[in-house]
Formats: C-alpha cells, sequence, structure tokens
C-alpha cells in the first residue's frame, strides 16, 4: 500500500493530520541487539536488560529462521500496551514490533483519540518471525508468553489492547471469533483488557473500521480523556461509544 493509498483509507475512517512515517531512528535504536546478553531475561529488573538477555533466545524453534529478535518497544511506564501477534518481515528486519503496513495503520489510529506511538508500549506473543508469517503455534506461544508476562508485570498498565484473534487466543484463551467480542472488556491477571481488531484485518476488511473506531473510543473512555471527533479536529468529553 503507498502512502497516498494509506492516506485516502485514512481519509474514510475520519483520521487526517497525523504521521505516516515509519520508525524513528530512535525507536530502530532502542531494538535489542541480536546477540545473547546473558542471563535469565525473567530476573531482569527493567525492559532494557530484559531485552539485551533474551537476544539470545532458543526456547522454541523460531529462532531457527529469524533474523533478531522483536522485543518491544514503547514507553516503559505506558498506561496501555498494545499486544499483537507476532513479527512479520519487517519487523524481524528491523526488530521492532509493527513497522510494516499494519504498523502505519496503527501509528494513525492512535493520534485519533490522542495518543502517540510514544505514549503507549507495544509488543506480540511471539518475539521471533514465524516462516511465511503463519499463526505462532501453541509451543512457540507457551515458549514466549512467560517474558510479554513479565513485560507487563513491569510496566503495569492500566489498560491491555489485544489487537487481533492470536493476542486473544493466547491471553484470553478463547478461539471465538473475533468479531463476537470485540469491544468487550475482560481481565486478564488483573489488567482491564479491550479486545479490537489487528490493524492488518481492518486493511483487508475496510467495512470493520466502524467498529475499529467504536473500540477506540472505548480505550479513550477508559482512560479518562477526551476523544477527538473523526476529522473535526476537537476534543470532546464521550458519554456513549455509539456513533
Amino acid at each position: 500500500m503507498s502512502r497516498r493509498d494509506l492516506l485516502v483509507y485514512l481519509g474514510d475512517f475520519g483520521w487526517r493530520d497525523v504521521d505516516t512515517a515509519g520508525p524513528s531512528a530512535a525507536h530502530a535504536s532502542a531494538a535489542p541487539a541480536a546477540q545473547a546478553g546473558g542471563g535469565d531475561p525473567l530476573a531482569a529488573g527493567d525492559l532494557a536488560e530484559m531485552g539485551r538477555r533474551l537476544a539470545g533466545c532458543t526456547r522454541c524453534r523460531l529462532c531457527q529462521g529469524r533474523t533478531q529478535v522483536v522485543f518491544g518497544v514503547g514507553n516503559p511506564d505506558a498506561r496501555v500496551v498494545f499486544v499483537g501477534e507476532g513479527p512479520g518481515a519487517d519487523e524481524d528486519r528491523i526488530g521492532e514490533p509493527f513497522v510494516g503496513r499494519a504498523g502505519q495503520l496503527l501509528n494513525v489510529m492512535l493520534p485519533s483519540i490522542g495518543l502517540r506511538r510514544d505514549d503507549v508500549y507495544i509488543a506480540n506473543i511471539v518475539k521471533c518471525r514465524p516462516p511465511g508469517n503463519r499463526d505462532p503455534q501453541p509451543d512457540e506461544a507457551a515458549a514466549c508468553m512467560p517474558f510479554l508476562q513479565r513485560q507487563i508485570e513491569l510496566i503495569r498498565p492500566a489498560v491491555i489492547v489485544l489487537l487481533g484473534r492470536i493476542a486473544a487466543r493466547y491471553l484470553l484463551g478463547t478461539t471465538a471469533p473475533i468479531s463476537s467480542y470485540r469491544g468487550r472488556w475482560t481481565v486478564w491477571h488483573g489488567y482491564d483488557v479491550l479486545p479490537t481488531f489487528h490493524p492488518a484485518y481492518l486493511l483487508r476488511n475496510p467495512a470493520a473500521k466502524r467498529e475499529a473506531w467504536a473500540d477506540f473510543k472505548e480505550l479513550k473512555q477508559r482512560l479518562g480523556l477526551g476523544v477527538r471527533g473523526p476529522g473535526s479536529g476537537e476534543t470532546k468529553q464521550e458519554t456513549t461509544t455509539e456513533e
């Protein structure tokens, strides 16, 4: 998808005047180096140290085909953690989650509710790219889940947003279609959790944009801040999640 096509698509969403550029140099440099740092990642006291220790992980077969571990990126004190399924080709190459087309869309969805990419933290169920971008297998997810849980423990966010069915499957234990429960708040390990569509799904299915906007308004309302109306450039306090 070209930048022009992305802007046209987002204009239909009502999201305008936002940055569609790729990851910043600061983000790229924040990715952990692709060598083992030594020590138990789960015993690390902060995200940076955990990322260094995890860089040489060989706990599952995904290590065999990766370029590097894609640990996570963002604010270590974030109020919101977004969880996707796993790195794609761009993420594997750069070392940062959500930098491809789906990441570009997420980057413009965030400012629509007053957030920046730098305000949130972004991670995945698995930290190494599955071959051919296939879904992570249960044993692969099980090997990686303790690391995601530790990341969340270190950040202590107010809200976790699950992007897509794979993230919801492995955190919530559901195999139901995500359309049947997206936008409904639940709790995982004491954290408020909001499942919603993966940005890649929105790129393939523009008709889902209304539901996605409703979910993001739910997120903004839960955080206790105003919501900018699509295309209005103004901020208002929402009392309902209906369009």
